[in-house]
């Protein structure tokens, strides 16, 4: 049972928000002191990404885990709820349990959908999850964050097929101050 009343948990539930979260602005901070340039939410791309590095041809969705269902596999088939568990950062309520089922699977495949259609267009997705976020984890997880920006974009602009041109050895090379 819940321990709020129907209005309480109302008001907390409006209270959350989707944009400028403080796990957004922890990973927003830490790319732009590494270097990093990026756009907030597009709306022209699938799915309004929180940070957008069109540089490097990538949209990064900070998702928070209870909403995201990080680490919970849930059913595709109805009726299975209660064989569904909880992560260690993902607890699902046990009151009003299949509509929480629904959200969070509903949440869970529209991710998916929109991380396709991206990657159809040509983008890398990455996502950040809270959990990679708290103190402990904190400066190895932008850490790691900033060397897969700098991979994605070595990638896209590796020179493929062309070798170094070969230096062919014609006469002596010219000595420095041996004289």
């Amino acid at each position: 049972m819940d321990k709020l009343s129907a209005e309480q948990r109302h008001k907390n539930m409006a209270a959350i928000h989707s944009k400028d979260t403080k796990r957004e602005m922890i990973v927003r901070r830490g790319l732009w002191r590494r270097g990093f340039r990026y756009r907030l939410n597009s709306p022209r791309l699938p799915g309004h990404p929180d940070l957008v590095l069109k540089k490097y041809r990538t949209c990064i969705f900070v998702n928070g885990c209870f909403w995201h269902g990080h680490n919970v596999a849930l059913p595709q088939i109805e009726n299975l709820e209660l064989r569904i568990k909880s992560s260690e950062c993902c607890k699902i309520p046990k009151s009003n349990r299949e509509f929480w089922v629904a959200k969070i699977s509903r949440n869970q495949q529209r991710d998916i959908e929109e991380q396709k259609r991206l990657a159809e267009m040509g983008w890398h997705c990455i996502t950040v999850w809270e959990c990679e976020l708290k103190a402990a984890k904190r400066e190895d997880t932008l850490r790691s964050l900033a060397y897969t920006l700098n991979k994605i974009w070595l990638e896209d602009h590796a020179v493929i097929g062309k070798p170094y041109p070969k230096i062919e050895e014609e006469g002596e090379y010219l000595k420095a101050a041996e004289e």
